[in-house]
């Protein structure tokens, strides 16, 4: 009886064990969204603060997602206050998952370039520092010719009056910012919508951009 017991018990913590495992499992491969199945390709831009940068990548047509990160330090996962207060070599940088059968490359920079002031090398708008500064990090080669030539296009195209200073680096590893950092212009929309009222942002964008069409 004693031996039955032990048997059903042990029989009990093996069922328990790999249901743990099969939860698990099932939770990473959701929260993954598998990009790589759907041959989908990422890019990296920094545009200071990254709430101000989803919105525009999200809104395209062919882009999966836009994830606030951190990346350009040898920090292993720094977290915001690290980041923030300029402790370390990290920037705030924003991940695009994009379709390129529908949305290329060129079009993200093109994009990208219209979110940010390339000519200021000490941050961005109402953020200051190191940490809120623009970039643009390639994963391959081939994204590193297209960003230059984009940069240079736009450098010449006179429509700043001072030289582009935007960085374009080979992509570090980059970490996802904390949760409630993710599509923070839709969880707390009046707070975002405040922020970047008063951030500059707009208001120099207009300025430089109202030139089209």
């Amino acid at each position: 009886m004693k031996k039955i017991i032990f048997f059903v018990i042990v029989l009990l913590i093996i069922v328990l064990i790999i249901n743990i495992d099969m939860n698990n499992e099932e939770k990473i491969i959701e929260e993954k969204r598998d990009y790589e199945i759907e041959n989908y390709e990422t890019a990296i831009f920094a545009g200071g603060c990254f709430w101000c940068m989803e919105s525009p990548f999200e809104k395209l047509d062919g882009v999966v997602d836009a994830i606030s990160g951190y990346t350009g330090g040898s920090l292993e996962n720094p977290t915001y206050e690290q980041v923030s207060s300029g402790s370390t070599e990290h920037i705030e940088a924003v991940k695009v998952v994009y379709d390129p059968k529908v949305i290329s490359y060129e079009e993200l920079l093109d994009v990208f370039w219209r979110q940010i002031d390339p000519t200021d090398a000490e941050g961005q708008f109402v953020d200051r520092g190191y940490q809120y500064t623009s970039a643009i990090f390639y994963n391959i080669e081939e994204e590193r010719k297209l960003a230059e030539k984009s940069l240079k296009a736009l450098d010449e195209s006179g429509r700043y009056d001072q030289k582009i200073v935007t960085p374009i680096r080979e992509a570090k590893a980059f970490y996802k910012a904390e949760e409630y950092h993710q599509d923070y212009y839709i969880k707390s929309e009046v707070k975002y919508k405040f922020y970047r009222s008063r951030s500059g942002r707009d208001e120099f964008l207009n300025k430089i951009w109202d030139k089209e069409e």
